[in-house]
């Protein structure tokens, strides 16, 4: 058994963890509501892009420009979005393992150069470097509460090397948060933008339980939109405006989803981890109870043998 010196250092050390672990876990819950929020605060522009772009598809006189168009696949770029942190449990290991998982069922070689990889928070980077993959770029501190500002030299380097030919798609993996204790590792082909996977990506941005179900409105409204724009200067040229702008949205939406999913991850971490502290404090005061009792038990028999020799 150890001393009561020792065990008392060790529950004053669980009971600091305790409080460290209790005061992120708070943290975390604000930050987690924050992200949403943003999400929210978002999606009027979105549904409103989307619709101009649902309907200017389907005029079929229409040239779509590149970002649009489909093309051969020769090189694909892949963009991994987890966080600059950990403490968030399975938060950064779900996320390159959906990826692992893909690379595995296409038989893909990270080190190949008909792949390019854009990582987006530092444990991102320091995977894709053990596995010495060709890093096109690079953004770390994106901060907790991302703005469009923070987003765009992101999406201007998907944009530029898709216009230049150095990729021919782009296939994004990051979480989605669904509820407070689930959180979901995706994978989003972002690149060519395509009408149904950008109505996909809003409708995914609200939670579909709690606070914050309420706001989710179907994608599905747009198909049955009887909207009548009259385009200035033409279409094809308001959609060659509108199609990075798109992008932009959409990876904005992809940051404000691991937001909140690495905030929420972090605090059920922190809260598990609060509930472990006050569980092993709890033992280790009863173990120090003992050692206090029998430490006295053995001092009162102590003094009773010493009293029976004196008297003896």
């Amino acid at each position: 058994m150890q001393s009561a010196q020792d065990l008392k250092r060790r529950i004053k050390s669980v009971r600091n963890i305790g409080q460290i672990t209790k005061a992120m876990e708070l943290v975390a819950a604000t930050k987690m509501r924050k992200a949403q929020e943003l999400a929210l605060d978002s999606r009027p522009y979105s549904y409103t892009a989307l619709e101009l772009l649902g309907i200017l598809s389907r005029i079929e006189y229409v040239s779509l420009p590149p970002l649009l168009r489909k093309r051969p696949i020769e090189k694909t770029a892949f963009l991994i979005v987890v966080s600059d942190k950990g403490l968030a449990g399975a938060f950064n290991s779900a996320v390159i393992r959906k990826f692992e998982q893909y690379v595995r069922a296409e038989g893909i070689d990270p080190a190949s150069p008909s792949y390019s990889f854009i990582s987006v928070g530092q444990k991102a980077r320091a995977y894709l470097v053990r596995r010495k993959a060709n890093i096109l770029a690079s953004f770390t501190h994106a901060g907790d509460y991302t703005s469009m500002e923070q987003v765009r030299p992101l999406a201007d380097v998907l944009v530029g090397g898709y216009l230049r030919g150095d990729f021919d798609r782009v296939i994004a993996f990051f979480t989605t948060f669904v509820t407070a204790l689930r959180q979901d590792a995706v994978m989003r082909e972002f690149l060519p933008i395509e009408y149904d996977a950008i109505a996909q990506s809003i409708e995914d941005t609200i939670p579909r339980a709690g606070r914050y179900s309420a706001f989710v409105r179907p994608a599905s409204f747009l198909e049955d939109s009887r909207a009548e724009y009259l385009i200035e200067p033409a279409p094809a040229e308001v959609l060659a405006e509108l199609a990075p702008r798109l992008l932009l949205i959409r990876i904005y939406h992809a940051i404000l989803e691991a937001n909140a999913s690495e905030h929420s991850a972090r605090r059920v971490a922190m809260k598990n981890a609060s509930e472990n502290a006050e569980e092993l404090s709890e033992n280790l005061d009863i173990e120090y109870n003992k050692s206090r009792q029998a430490a006295i038990t053995n001092q009162i028999i102590e003094v009773t043998s010493g009293a029976q020799s004196i008297s003896s």
